[in-house]
């Protein structure tokens, strides 16, 4: 069936090689035109080039004059090929661009709940998923925004299908960043992107959400992945893998904008009154808490002596009433400066 198909497209080919090359003349501006369109019909269909130069040459067999220039009709033959091909190739470049865009607008849609539920469903077969399963969701960004033209995505694509052509993953560039969905149970899948892209990115950083049932889970687990990057950029980590089930803390106290801001201006505040201001005194604390409260190692991240260093947590008691080597206080400021990465205090106050 498929190869009554494909030679049905060289249909009205033998005639106008007979026409053209019985008289010597050029084909018409109609007849290339015509192999055009069906050039382009025979490409949407999917049908295989060699099969259709095969179909060409034999209905050029059979239409071809029985006396006349074989110039002439090598002449008209390689017209209405190149033709033919003309319209194949500008419609197969339409139809690879479809296919790339595919995956974006599924996601697209996906990740931001758009769509009848059982149309996602229906077209998720399409890309391998099934949306009634538990899936988690893995973005990775880096120093540049991505689209799925860079090399980038490119890259990590090849060789995510290349370890595991046979999973259920989807993977697209979105709004910058490379998105790819598993199967929460191929926690595999999600680690090696990670690797890949933290790798193709130049040191780009990776966050995964936590396993969400059906079409409205992949859109949240995408959302605490996107949660996860952020609160890395606000804390200052430098992990390269992060994962939201680990962070779930940070949410909980922006969730509530208020009361941290409460906690950060009632405890840090009073650290305005500092000589400098209260940023070489905020990271004072973030350093302390960070080297498990030792000082020689708090030192060699911020540069200053230990003997500097101590001076400022000394600094910080009179100031906020707070200890800082009271385990109780401690875990006041730890909190209230959390708070001040989070609302980006006190550079930006709410």
């Amino acid at each position: 069936m498929q190869h009554t198909t494909q030679t049905s497209f060289p249909e009205g080919h033998g005639r106008i090689i007979a026409e053209a090359s019985a008289t010597g003349r050029r084909l018409t501006r109609a007849e290339p035109e015509s192999r055009r369109v069906l050039g382009a019909k025979a490409a949407e269909a999917g049908h295989r080039w060699r099969a259709l130069v095969r179909g060409h040459l034999a209905a050029g067999r059979v239409g071809r004059p029985g006396s006349g220039d074989p110039d002439s009709l090598l002449s008209a033959v390689g017209q209405a090929i190149d033709a033919f091909a003309e319209g194949y190739e500008h419609a197969q470049r339409l139809v690879v661009r479809r296919e790339e865009a595919a995956p974006r607008e599924f996601v697209d849609d996906l990740l931001h709940g758009r769509g009848d539920p059982g149309q996602l469903s229906a077209r998720s077969e399409r890309f391998g998923l099934r949306l009634s399963r538990t899936h988690a969701v893995a973005v990775a960004e880096g120093p540049a925004p991505y689209d799925e033209t860079d090399p980038v995505p490119r890259e990590v694509e090849a060789g995510l299908f290349a370890r595991f052509e046979r999973r259920r993953i989807l993977f697209t560039a979105k709004d910058g960043r490379m998105v790819c969905v598993a199967p929460a149970e191929q926690d595999d899948v999600l680690v090696h992107f990670a690797k890949r892209a933290h790798a193709a990115t130049d040191g780009g950083r990776v966050a995964i959400g936590r396993p969400r049932r059906g079409a409205a889970g992949i859109g949240h687990s995408d959302e605490e992945a996107l949660n996860a990057l952020d609160v890395a950029h606000r804390m200052g980590f430098d992990e390269p893998l992060l994962r939201a089930a680990d962070l779930l803390v940070f949410p909980a106290l922006a969730r509530d904008r208020q009361a941290p801001a409460d906690l950060v201006e009632t405890t840090l505040g009073p650290l305005e009154q500092a000589r400098g201001g209260p940023q070489p005194l905020i990271d004072t604390l973030i350093a302390h808490s960070d080297t498990g409260c030792t000082a020689a190692e708090a030192a060699r991240r911020l540069s200053p002596s230990v003997r500097a260093l101590t001076y400022r947590l000394e600094r910080i008691h009179p100031l906020t009433c707070l200890n800082p080597h009271d385990p109780v206080h401690r875990h006041t400021l730890h909190t209230a400066v959390i708070g001040a990465r989070l609302l980006d205090w006190p550079a930006r106050r709410t």
